[in-house]
């Protein structure tokens, strides 16, 4: 019996890569194969390999970035693995920039947050470079099977299988996009790899594949979620009208590059800088403290975006290090030596997610959580940069490892998929009309500055759109919009559930009612939903 892998960014392939060495495996993709974050990621991946770095130092800047609620254990024990994820990685072939001098042949460089360099990077593409590296592994691999456009429904779990089945998850139900079919797939190992949340807002930098999948699908089947008030807004994205999804990689401000007004702003015919008004590391600050700052210099001159100016560093030094964002603002008019980049924040990260270990066990036997899908207690309330990619490295290969050392269990025969009685859609305008007032209404009431007040009115229009999305789902055959907008409402009431049980402002959580920290940093634990 094969080990499903939901997903097929860096964790998901992580893990297919290390389960293969033992099993068959599955790996579904509901769009196509190189539709995952993992590959739109720029800065690079966390390595403590230098001289200057150690294991203590990394988790001291992580549970600094995290704002009192990392997991110490956790932090340590991802940091202490960072050295061997690399190895791994190089080892994997991912033709990560090199320096001669540099540990491992590797040239390092330092982001926000971070107190030393210790981001090993393939350029300004390192997402695309490991993604695209183990990806042709996995196509090659002949345990492994690859299905491109199916999507997961919903887990099978004893609560389908009626009384006296032992609590657990037995495999799922996916949806073949190619065919419209829907199959039954049992399998004693489903890994969620199935990233995070971030089209559930307007303005985001994540691919349409963000839409919480593994999040809902865990949550409907009864497993804890935590942590979900934590979005991460990367604070500089770029703001041109042909591309509002780019990231502008912090590692550019490790480098030297500058936030500034634009010019006049203030009576500075150049442009004010201003981040150190807001921080003492000023454009080196974690991410939830410059892209609060951006917002908050936005809102009080009236501005569409911000800019950030990396001039200063050179034509050649910006081709050498940063070609990818180069030459997409070439393309689009900008020359990034000569003049500075329009930002603005978008979401970026889920902090939050399915409540798992390091070995990514969830609350169900069978069921695993890798990713940004998980929450493991590693990013607190705000993820240090370059961590995502280390974490998916380390837990993906650790919950190989773990369903590994299990016997594999038999499947019970498990109940198909009935549809007997939906009808073809006759109104896809639904879909699409709940689709855009979700994303708008999470971008203008659940954003980067939140109030009690804006976080009901949220919670009480989320309420009436599951009414009609779930009257929806009940009467149709399904497809991939139908189930991504459902997933993305159950997300979306887990974000703002999450955020009106925190009276606090801390990391990503800014409330307007609530500005301090409580002198205790605790997550927040939601159970999974009931069975209706």
């Amino acid at each position: 019996m094969p080990a499903i892998v939901v997903g097929a960014g860096l964790a998901g392939l992580a893990a297919a890569l290390r389960l293969a060495e033992a099993r068959p495996v599955i790996v579904l993709a509901k769009r196509e194969l190189g539709d995952a974050a993992t590959a739109l990621a720029q800065g690079g991946i966390v390595g403590v390999l230098g001289s200057d770095d150690s294991v203590d130092a990394h988790v001291q800047d992580t549970i600094e970035a995290g704002a009192g609620l990392v997991d110490a254990s956790t932090a340590q024990g991802i940091s202490a693995a960072s050295a061997d994820a690399i190895a791994w990685l190089v080892e994997q072939g991912v033709p990560f920039t090199p320096d001669r001098d540099g540990p491992l042949g590797l040239h390092l460089t330092r982001e926000g947050g971070h107190g030393v360099r210790r981001i090993a990077h393939a350029a300004d593409a390192t997402g695309h470079a490991i993604h695209q590296t183990l990806l042709a592994k996995v196509l090659a691999h002949p345990h492994i099977t690859v299905r491109p456009h199916c999507m997961a429904i919903d887990l099978i779990t004893h609560r389908h299988l009626g009384e006296g089945a032992a609590p657990g998850c037995y495999g799922v139900y996916v949806l073949d996009q190619c065919s419209g079919a829907v199959e039954t797939l049992a399998s004693d190992a489903v890994v969620l790899a199935t990233g995070g949340v971030g089209k559930v807002y307007r303005y985001t930098s994540n691919p349409d594949t963000a839409t919480g999948d593994g999040i809902a699908m865990a949550w409907r089947a009864g497993c804890r979620i935590a942590n979900m008030e934590f979005i991460q807004f990367h604070p500089t994205c770029l703001y041109h009208g042909q591309d509002r999804r780019f990231l502008i990689t912090e590692a550019l401000r490790g480098e030297g590059a500058v936030l500034r007004l634009p010019p006049g702003i203030g009576g500075d015919p150049v442009g004010a800088r201003f981040m150190a008004a807001h921080d003492a590391r000023a454009e080196l600050a974690p991410r939830d403290i410059v892209a609060r700052a951006i917002d908050f210099e936005m809102k009080k001159h009236g501005l569409d975006h911000v800019l950030l100016d990396a001039t200063a560093l050179g034509d050649a030094f910006l081709r050498e290090h940063f070609p990818t964002i180069h030459a997409r603002c070439e393309t689009l008019g900008i020359d990034i030596a000569r003049e500075p980049i329009p930002v603005v924040p978008a979401a970026h990260y889920t902090c939050g997610g399915i409540v798992a270990n390091l070995a990514g066990r969830t609350d169900l036997a069978g069921l695993y959580a890798v990713g940004e899908a998980a929450c493991t207690g590693l990013h607190g309330a705000n993820r240090l940069a370059s961590n995502s990619l280390l974490e998916c490295v380390v837990t993906g290969r650790a919950c190989a490892n773990d369903v590994l050392a299990r016997s594999p269990g038999a499947s019970p025969p498990l109940p198909g998929w009935d549809d007997s009685r939906a009808m073809d859609a006759d109104e896809r305008v639904v879909v699409s009309h709940n689709w855009d007032e979700l994303r708008l209404l999470m971008w203008n009431y659940v954003g980067i500055v939140r109030s009690t007040r804006r976080l009901k009115r949220a919670l009480a229009r989320i309420t009436l759109l599951r009414g009609e999305i779930d009257e929806y789902y009940a009467r149709f055959h399904v497809d991939r919009d139908a189930l991504e907008l459902r997933n993305l409402t159950d997300c979306a009431e887990l974000v703002v559930r999450s955020a009106l049980q925190r009276p606090e402002s801390r990391g990503l959580h800014s409330s307007l009612d609530h500005p301090q920290a409580l002198p205790v940093a605790l997550p927040t634990v939601l159970p999974g939903r009931q069975p209706i």
